[in-house]
């Protein structure tokens, strides 16, 4: 396929040049650099290129195994003609199609005719007939869309999925040991490490792609109603069971063997959800990252040139995290509705997933927008270990849990005086800050074997962290 910006400006030359291009929606305006491999599979255009490499498909994949009485396999040299039409497709193409469909008001059977018109040249004038032969408009869509689909998810969102996963795994390696407060509820709590959150985060975001790498993409060429009944009707004498399957797995995608009219979609709903769930991670990544920013234990590296804003000239504000979260909403709104659409058909067949499936791409490219700007973002931040270190060093109080838990193990190991522990550190903390001095002074206090004792002397909030650093290793 034609680059993506000479189909994209089609008709609009004078306009090309403008920046941002002049556009109804943002993805085709102001962010279409970051969305624009998406063009290629995602698009009407790669739509009508993917019916169009179908229907050829189809009809060589019918000549090769001579399924019709007078077929027979196609010559190398017509084989190489039938799928240039496909490699050939063009601006050109777009605008011949686009006149054929005017007349027909059918989109996939001005795809039948565009590829009709082209056979005489090829010495095939005389099997136009076998253009689209046995097929409802769905048996070419919905092995198009699937292919589209599938080349998009594979070769585009999924690596950019993957490369976030490993900035946010190389963040999570790199701070594996740098000690951070934690909070519960919004409050103080047991100290934990900024990489091991972050691995926390990889791990999840990992665990969403490789579901969506094990993605089945359905598709199904049955006829009308998934019957084979015009097949039959025809060529009675032919296994169709067996020249479906074996067409469908070609194309490289999964047979689906039932179905009414329609494939029913499942497939994709499947992915959708994954690919959302993966988007609501990532959402809950930027809010954490957003206020991490905003007490401070990420500094911002100030782009040259930049303004925060427009009056306020010490700000440097986390708009690529604002804007992903923005993003990720818009991507998940429309992959839901498209998730609870898509499995639904009135009967055998009505043509809402037809207008639904037209924004598969705009949910895709809301995510990939959205992954970009996550990764510009993490590139631009610095860990503020000093403002980590401060803030651990004004919360000791986190360390009653430690104190009340060893007084548990002193308890059960038959130590004298270790009743009510919970109760006495509830009484020391609750409500105010403690300092190092007043909680060492506690633990003093308490009749400790010397082990335990000596222990909890040597812990502060900063080494209180158990094996967060360790635990890095499970990414």
């Amino acid at each position: 396929m034609p680059h993506t910006d000479r189909i994209l400006s089609s008709g609009r030359a004078s306009l090309a040049a403008a920046v941002p291009p002049v556009a109804l929606g943002p993805l085709d305006g102001r962010y279409q650099p970051a969305v624009a491999p998406l063009v290629d599979h995602l698009s009407e255009a790669a739509l009508n290129r993917n019916r169009v490499h179908v229907e050829v498909e189809w009809f060589i994949h019918l000549a090769e195994h001579a399924v019709l009485p007078g077929l027979a396999p196609l010559g190398d040299e017509q084989k190489a003609g039938l799928r240039r039409i496909v490699t050939d497709f063009d601006t050109d193409a777009v605008a011949e199609l686009a006149e054929i469909e005017a007349v027909t008001v059918h989109d996939v059977k001005a795809v039948e005719y565009y590829i009709g018109r082209r056979l005489p040249a090829l010495g095939l004038g005389h099997l136009v007939p076998l253009v689209h032969f046995g097929c409802t408009s769905e048996d070419i869509n919905n092995l198009a869309w699937a292919l589209g689909v599938k080349d998009a998810t594979t070769d585009v969102w999924l690596p950019a999925a993957r490369a976030l996963v490993a900035d946010v795994a190389g963040l999570a390696e790199s701070a594996a040991g740098t000690p951070m407060l934690s909070r519960t509820h919004g409050q103080p709590a047991t100290p934990t490490t900024l990489g091991k959150e972050m691995a926390v985060v990889a791990h999840r975001l990992g665990r969403q792609l490789s579901r969506i790498e094990r993605t089945e993409y359905l598709g199904k060429i049955n006829g009308a109603t998934g019957t084979y009944a015009a097949h039959y009707a025809s060529v009675p004498d032919a296994d169709w069971t067996e020249v479906s399957r074996g067409f469908v797995e070609a194309l490289g995608l999964t047979w689906n063997p039932l179905t009414t009219q329609i494939e029913s979609h499942d497939w994709q709903a499947e992915l959708y959800a994954d690919v959302a769930r993966f988007n609501r991670v990532l959402h809950n990544f930027c809010t954490d990252v957003w206020s991490y920013i905003s007490i401070g234990y990420f500094q911002q590296i100030p782009v040259e040139g930049a303004t925060g804003s427009s009056t306020m000239p010490h700000k440097v504000n986390p708009i690529r995290f604002e804007n992903a979260e923005a993003n990720l909403e818009l991507s998940n709104a429309l992959l839901d509705v498209l998730g609870a659409t898509l499995v639904t058909s009135r009967w055998q067949r009505d043509l809402t997933d037809s207008s639904s499936q037209r924004n598969i791409g705009v949910a895709f490219g809301h995510s990939l927008l959205a992954v970009s700007n996550v990764r510009k973002g993490l590139a631009r931040l610095d860990v503020a270990e000093d403002v980590l270190a401060a803030d651990l060093d004004q919360n000791w109080e986190v360390l009653a849990e430690a104190v009340q838990m060893v007084m548990r193990a002193e308890a059960i190991a038959g130590v004298e005086g270790m009743d009510n522990p919970y109760e006495r550190l509830k009484e020391l903390t609750r409500g105010r800050r403690v300092d190092a001095d007043r909680l060492q002074e506690f633990v003093a206090g308490l009749g400790l074997s010397p082990e335990a004792a000596q222990r909890l002397s040597a812990l502060t909030p900063a080494t209180y962290t158990g094996i967060a650093t360790e635990l890095v290793r499970y990414l």
